[in-house]
This record gives structure tokens, C-alpha cells and sequence, in this order.
């Protein structure tokens, strides 16, 4: 016999998961942006500021990618009620925190850039924690197979 869960999400599960996709989905965005170094992505920063995001090295600009793209994932398989989710948000996580780590610390992006770079290190790694947590009490509650 198989033992299926009937459990089925609450609305709020539907609206975090969708916030999920579309916070993710924006991080995606700013890494393409960053990658391709688009007009509009050049035009919101000085010199400085442009100089130290084309010095960051591979395995900064690798946690990057590995954070938004795991981020992004995650947030889907949230939606299509995937347990894989609570993995990629765990890996997103971790990617955060390197990635935090170059930017706080190896390149003190907080001189260069500003008060701004702390607040949204801080949001990023709160809602990182936050989607990690939640896709495990998912998980837990049978919300996800």
C-alpha cells in the first residue's frame, strides 16, 4: 500500500510560494542584468561602483548564480508542491552566505556602495533563512511529497 499524504496546503502556503517565485525571479533578473552588464544595469551605479562588481571573482559571481538559480527552482518545486524545494533552498542559502561573505567582507561593498548594500544583504539573508524554513515546515506538514 502506498501511503499518500491528503494534506493540502493552506491558501497563505500558495501566496508565500508565489512572493517566493517572484523574489527569486527579480534575483535572477539582477544577476542577468549584472552578467550581461546591460546599459540599464550600468546606469545605476559610479565608476567605483562598477569597477569592484567587474573585479569580483568567479567563486563570488558563481554563488551568485548558484543562489538565484537555486532560489528560483526551489520557489517552483514549492508551487508544484515538490519536497526537492527544501535542497535548493538549503544550497541557496549556503550560496547566500558566501556570496555575503565576499561582499561584506572581502570588498566592504558597504564603503563603496553604501548603507543600502547592508540593508539588502540583510533582507536577502533573512528571506533566504525564511524560504529555507518554511519549505522545511512544508515538508514536515505532509505539504510536500
Amino acid at each position: 500500500m502506498t501511503d499518500f499524504s491528503n494534506t493540502k496546503p493552506p491558501v497563505w502556503f500558495w501566496i508565500v510560494s508565489v512572493i517566493a517565485l517572484i523574489w527569486n525571479g527579480m534575483g535572477v533578473m539582477q544577476y542577468l542584468a549584472q552578467a550581461y552588464m546591460t546599459d540599464d544595469f550600468k546606469s545605476q551605479y559610479t565608476a567605483e561602483q562598477l569597477e569592484m562588481i567587474n573585479n569580483t571573482p568567479a567563486w563570488a559571481t558563481a554563488a551568485f548564480a548558484i543562489a538565484v538559480f537555486s532560489g528560483l527552482l526551489g520557489s517552483l518545486l514549492l508551487l508544484l508542491k515538490k519536497r526537492f524545494a527544501t535542497t535548493l533552498f538549503l544550497i541557496s542559502l549556503l550560496a547566500i552566505l558566501v556570496q555575503l561573505y565576499h561582499n561584506l567582507v572581502v570588498v566592504d561593498s558597504i564603503e563603496i556602495i553604501g548603507s543600502i548594500a547592508a540593508v539588502m544583504s540583510g533582507i536577502i539573508l533573512v528571506l533566504g533563512i525564511v524560504l529555507f524554513l518554511f519549505s522545511k515546515m512544508a515538508a514536515r506538514k505532509g505539504w510536500l511529497k
